[in-house]
């Protein structure tokens, strides 16, 4: 009995197919938890879609991932003075924001990420004078730019690498390779046709991965169902049932990353009414879980324990029965499943 994740294998293929058509050169993203499916899965895939670089989130995930793919290894997280050091092979390039980053990573491979509206990290326009000089040590691979997601203010994101674009070009930086990130695929065809002789490289993990809803679905499995009566004690806290109904135990607990949720920008009146309702129910214990049974998302009974959820069940819907399979809307990105099957 397990949480399990299923992919409709051939459909999800298909979409990473689809995608890769849209961004040549595409570099797929293989950082966190691996989007869900874990660091060997995804690297396997990018095998498979015939990538020449994976990218990662930290020098550890590039130690773990090194002998699943046989390729480079680009390491978005930038590279800083005194980290600790990683054993890795040539064929990882570092990211790199800062000038003095860069001096100290003399004789490897380099990305030099410049400074976007996203105000993270990057090398700024008064950095570009010294790179020269800096420069003369590693070996570059290229620049890159991490791009908001939402533009708000009604900017371009296409002048916005332009704009980068005129002023290394006029710093008489190397322009052969700029990965980016968070473009729409017409988007980058335009800077393309723009800048013929840079090579742009879409960096991409959630539209790649997760870009079809439809491809994947969690499923936790009933473990067992009790029946309980109006007033009736259950549970760790020996809370009382408010109306009769099912206990139902299903796979799936905080050591999945159930009941666990990634902080959500709201925009719009509704969707923060919504907000403020759930944070009032939570208030007095009332909290909906993803698990969904008859068509209906379910109740937790309590807080979720480590591997299983306990969840209420009204007596006017049917009885789960044990093993059964509840669908379960969760994130992909702070998920962990018991495994994965393909159909």
């Amino acid at each position: 009995m397990a949480l399990t994740l299923y992919v409709d294998t051939a459909r999800w293929r298909a979409h990473h197919k689809h995608v890769q058509e849209q961004f040549p050169g595409l570099v797929p993203v293989c950082k966190g938890n691996g989007y869900g499916f874990g660091h060997e899965r995804l690297a396997e895939e990018a095998t498979r879609l015939g990538s020449d670089v994976l990218a990662v989130g930290t020098t550890y995930e590039a130690a773990r991932i090194k002998d699943f793919f046989g390729g480079d290894l680009l390491v978005l997280t930038p590279y800083r003075r005194g980290e600790e050091p990683v054993p890795l092979p040539d064929r990882v390039v570092r990211s790199v924001s800062s000038i003095d980053g860069v001096y100290g990573l003399v004789g490897a491979r380099v990305v030099i990420e410049v400074m976007s509206s996203m105000k993270r990290h990057g090398i700024s326009e008064q950095d570009l004078p010294q790179l020269h000089a800096a420069i003369e040590n590693v070996r570059l691979e290229g620049f890159a730019i991490h791009l908001p997601l939402d533009r708000t203010d009604g900017s371009d994101a296409v002048e916005e690498v332009i704009g980068w674009m005129d002023r290394l070009r006029a710093a008489r930086l190397p322009l052969h390779t700029m990965f980016v990130s968070h473009l729409k695929a017409d988007e980058l065809a335009r800077l393309q046709q723009q800048f013929p002789q840079t090579r742009f490289r879409a960096r991409i993990g959630t539209r790649l991965w997760l870009g079809d809803h439809e491809a994947t679905e969690y499923r936790g499995a009933v473990l067992d169902v009790t029946r309980v009566v109006k007033g009736e004690r259950f549970g760790y806290r020996q809370q009382k049932a408010a109306s009769d109904g099912f206990l139902v135990v299903v796979a799936g607990g905080t050591s999945h990353g159930v009941g666990l949720e990634a902080p959500k920008a709201l925009h719009g009146v509704m969707p923060r009414a919504k907000g403020v309702a759930r944070a009032g129910l939570a208030t007095v214990n009332r909290n909906l879980s993803p698990f969904v049974w008859s068509g209906k998302q379910r109740w937790f009974a309590e807080p979720p324990h480590m591997q299983v959820s306990i969840l209420f069940v009204p007596s006017d819907a049917s009885e789960p029965k044990v093993g059964d399979e509840l669908v379960a809307h969760l994130r992909h990105t702070t998920t962990q499943f018991d495994r994965i099957l393909d159909r």
